[in-house]
């Protein structure tokens, strides 16, 4: 089983360039397989949202949590490791122009070697979509006119693409990403929409707030879309992200008999000393143990 880490660069100690670096570092040294840096570009002081993983519909993080930008701080992160995979975890597709989102995805990939992963998501903040003048309605099928321009600009000599939301006139993109296919783009979300993402583009599914009892419902409604293109879920890596709720070694075993291949902890700590003992509790109780899963 492998183990990576969710967490965001941001704050007043989270954001220092010494912080991104020893925690980049500190993954690598134990063992964990990924990190995976969240995004927001910009925070409120009052929601009208509701975010969708606390029960209060509340985020976890303040309006004053600045959080650097996931692809900036994958490539510092690669600056600093080897082999550690860099995953955006994730990245809110439909409010960024999908002509940048390509080209920074694939110069990371190109600079990491080849270690990018591509999280994607559709948000859930209407707020910070009015503050991108981007339309938060009908962002779902926005999404996919993007995955097809970025797919275009990653994979063919000449790209184009005539959409309802995006037309991107005959033009070249390069470098082109390391990877052979493309960099797997991994869909954040566990609503039936955002699983037909998955059945349709996905290489990964990044399944949040789940546990071995509720994952199971999941996996079904995912296989029977999987089945409509023609695939299977042994084409997915499936990455589970407990996220608030207990993970501990039996809880892993019970997710790798659901065919599991990831556990996403939630690594949040607000000095370098916080984040070593996190990191050290993980290690323990997960990464080294659940090698042999």
């Amino acid at each position: 089983m492998k183990i990576g880490v969710q967490t965001l660069f941001g704050g007043p100690v989270a954001s220092r360039p010494e912080f991104l670096i020893d925690t980049a570092r500190g993954l690598e040294e134990r063992g964990f397989s990924h990190l995976w840096a969240a995004e927001h570009v910009v925070n409120f002081q009052n929601y009208t949202s509701a975010y969708p993983y606390s029960d209060d519909g509340v985020p976890p993080f303040g309006a004053e949590t600045g959080i650097i930008e996931p692809f900036t701080a994958l490539t510092f992160a690669a600056a600093h490791t080897k082999t550690l995979k860099l995953g955006t975890g994730i990245s809110i597709l439909p409010q960024r122009n999908p002509v940048y989102f390509a080209k920074q995805a694939a110069d990371v990939d190109v600079l990491s070697n080849g270690r990018l992963v591509v999280g994607v998501g559709t948000g859930w903040s209407a707020e910070e979509f009015g503050a991108l003048n981007v339309p938060f309605e009908r962002r779902g099928s926005r999404t996919r006119d993007y995955l097809q321009v970025v797919r275009s600009l990653w994979c063919d000599p000449v790209s184009s693409f005539d959409g309802e939301f995006y037309q991107l006139p005959a033009c070249v993109q390069s470098p082109k990403p390391v990877q052979t296919p493309p960099p797997p783009l991994f869909f954040g979300g566990e609503s039936n929409p955002a699983l037909r993402r998955v059945a349709e583009f996905g290489q990964g599914w990044m399944g949040y707030r789940l546990t071995p009892d509720t994952l199971p419902e999941r996996l079904q409604k995912l296989e029977n879309m999987l089945g409509d293109y023609g695939r299977r879920l042994d084409d997915l890596e499936i990455a589970i992200s407990p996220y608030d709720t207990a993970c501990d070694l039996d809880t892993v075993k019970r997710f790798a008999d659901l065919g599991v291949a990831q556990i996403i902890v939630v690594g949040f700590a607000d000095s370098l000393d916080g984040m070593h003992r996190l990191l050290d509790g993980f290690a323990e109780t997960l990464v080294v143990p659940g090698a042999n899963l």
